[in-house]
């Protein structure tokens, strides 16, 4: 079942509106569309109404039995009054030659008709997908921008693919909860009280009768909706774990053909992707048998109503309120009024299908539609200040004052740390995989908040300022080395689109990345492949570096940034690293004992705490922890 804590919320009407009103704010913006469009419907329903409404008299009593033409309809098909009914008993019908006018004139009337009702229909729809995508656009927007605001441990506890499905496919419940919870059901009750009208005006006992037709479909209803609830939930939550592994196995599709797991990936992927394809049919299992049983309801309802209209047509019975609808031809039951109640009858069957069919999605959306405000609804751990401190400048120090991390509370990763670092420095985080270098530098960021302690920029605590600004002054070159498709330059100038080509070309200088990219065949212009697929992992190592050197902010993270690189290629890297990182504060996390001996000071982490921090040659003669890590890197002895 969910993961949501209101996963197992049980909608009654009142909680389904409640939670249609939490879309108004991105209704708001589009209203003065949406007032049109309704008006336009309305407009469209009228020119339907009216057509029948003059059709089916015509046709059926007019052309078919010969009877004279009503004034309105006379005036509709341009024809003069010798058409037109005196309304005394012994009128002669009209003639052969007048039925054939009358024919023709609906004929061209009845083709004029629909093109004008097509090309309406066609511009109606298109207007109103207009609408729904601005009013889905915000709202994936506003998702995308809350899951990125959302913390580390968040995130690390989440799959990605899950938040990929909420933003791409629960998000679009917004449009069709407009739809399918106020316009559907809008036009549904229209065309169900015009329908009601018309059987009250011919037999007040057909009305009852179709009133007590209702009263099935509402147990229908009310025994399976809680299924297709329950389906729906199981579906949406099947696809997301779907979008997931198809995620992670894109991926990672080179370690997953590396190591030859083609064959059991397939068969993870079409077990899951069975369970999504069954969940999905359950949802339209229970669809289907809602719309079969109130389909069975209607249609008997409809026959014996039919039996007793044709028996009141036979006998010409007056009908209810003859004089009423006599404008078109009803005073009496005859084969137009038959066919006309039969109609109604028929409509009526269908909008109460339809009904039921709008309220079987409407559980789906309210479903997505929650999935969807789920994500919105999370609160990020990292907040902005009310009132910002500036980042400082020049920067002096940076220091992590007995910081406590956890990701889970079971699962300690910092346990009070404290370390200094000061402007001019490079500072390598020593540690084994799991140790908690990564965490430690991405609270500098404030990817995520320090359960304890604090972290400062020269004794100011980084909470006190705007996160944009803190990012503004710290740079970064992840291990992932995520690049883009697009050219090189743009990769380095990534986020900073007003960088010139000279500076863009001096960052990869630094980062000895210029002489591989001019030997490219367009240089700096050279499109990547995805994830920068045409490179080396040496050389995507490189670009990641020249991103982060180009942005030229006092503060530089280094993660892992020589991992790749050949030993020539890293001694020229953290030369040139060196001579820039002057009046800055440098951290490099690395395993690479030729780039930790480069360093001012080395932190060694080890289960959540700095067991000692020194240089190189003062931690090894210490014997302790440093040491033996550096032992077992090297493979050499005491």
């Amino acid at each position: 079942m969910g993961k949501d804590s209101q996963a197992r919320h049980q909608y009654s009407l009142g909680a389904i509106v409640q939670l249609g009103f939490r879309c108004w704010p991105y209704y708001r913006p589009q209203v003065p569309h949406l007032l049109i469009f309704v008006l336009l419907n309305t407009l469209i329903g009228g020119m339907i109404l009216g057509g029948m409404v003059l059709a089916n008299d015509v046709v059926d009593n007019k052309i078919l039995l010969g009877e004279r033409l009503e004034p309105l309809q006379a005036r509709a098909l341009f024809l003069d009054a010798d058409y037109v009914t005196s309304g005394a008993e012994d009128e002669p019908p009209l003639s052969k030659d007048q039925r054939r006018q009358v024919r023709l004139g609906v004929l061209v009337l009845g083709a004029l008709y629909m093109i004008l009702l097509t090309a309406s229909v066609a511009l109606v729809w298109y207007y109103m997908v207009w609408i729904f995508q601005r009013i889905n656009q915000q709202l994936r927007v506003e998702m995308l921008a809350r899951a990125e605001r959302l913390s580390l441990s968040h995130h690390s506890q989440s799959r990605t693919g899950d938040a990929i499905y909420r933003v791409y496919q629960d998000s679009a419940t917004i449009t069709n909860v407009l739809q399918f919870m106020l316009l559907t059901p809008l036009r549904i009750l229209a065309w169900f009280a015009f329908g009601m009208v018309v059987i009250v005006l011919f037999s007040p006992w057909l009305f009852l009768f179709m009133v007590a037709a209702g009263v099935p479909i509402y147990c229908l209803m009310r025994h399976y909706m809680p299924k297709i609830r329950l389906a729906a939930r199981e579906s949406r939550e099947a696809n997301s774990e779907l979008t997931s592994r198809i995620q992670e196995t894109l991926a990672a599709i080179r370690v997953i053909k590396a190591s030859g797991a083609e064959d059991h990936m397939m068969q993870q992927f079409g077990l899951e992707s069975q369970q999504a394809l069954d969940a999905a049919y359950r949802v339209r299992y229970y669809f289907v048998l809602l719309s079969v049983g109130v389909t069975l309801v209607g249609v008997s309802a409809l026959l014996v109503a039919e039996y007793l209209m044709a028996t009141w047509a036979l006998s010409e019975r007056a009908t209810y309120m003859g004089a009423a609808i006599a404008l078109v031809g009803f005073a009496v039951w005859n084969l137009g009024a038959f066919k006309a109640a039969t109609g109604r009858g028929l409509e009526l069957t269908k909008q109460a299908r339809e009904f039921a069919g709008t309220w079987a999605i409407v559980q789906d959306l309210v479903v997505g539609l929650e999935r969807a405000f789920y994500l919105l609804d999370l609160e990020p751990e990292v907040n902005e200040p009310e009132h910002p401190k500036a980042f400082p400048s020049p920067i002096q120090r940076v220091d992590f004052d007995a910081v406590h991390f956890s990701y889970q509370s079971q699962q300690k990763v910092l346990a009070g740390v404290s370390l200094g670092a000061e402007v001019g420095t490079i500072t390598a985080i020593v540690g084994s995989t799991g140790a908690g270098k990564s965490t430690l530098v991405s609270l500098l960021l404030r990817l995520a908040e320090p359960e304890q302690g604090r972290v400062t920029i020269n004794g100011e605590d980084i909470r006190e300022m705007a996160t944009e600004d803190l990012r503004g002054g710290v740079s970064i070159a992840l291990q992932q080395n995520i690049l883009f498709a697009m050219s090189v330059a743009d990769n380095i100038r990534y986020g900073q689109k007003d960088t010139d080509q000279q500076k863009i070309q001096a960052a990869a200088r630094i980062a000895c990345a210029d002489e591989f990219i001019q030997d490219m065949p367009e240089g700096y212009d050279t499109e990547l492949g995805e994830r920068g697929g045409k490179l080396s992992t040496g050389q995507r190592q490189r670009l990641s570096i020249a991103r982060a050197v180009l942005r030229d902010t006092p503060i530089l993270i280094l993660d892992e940034p020589t991992a790749s690189l050949d030993a020539m290629t890293e001694q020229a890297v953290m030369r040139n690293l060196a001579e820039w990182g002057r009046g800055r504060v440098v951290f490099i996390i690395t395993h690479r004992l030729s780039t930790i001996r480069r360093a001012d000071q080395i932190a060694f982490l080890e289960d959540g705490v700095i067991r000692e921090l020194g240089d190189h040659q003062s931690l090894m003669a210490q014997q302790g922890a440093y040491s033996r890590f550096v032992e077992a890197e090297t493979g050499e002895a005491r």
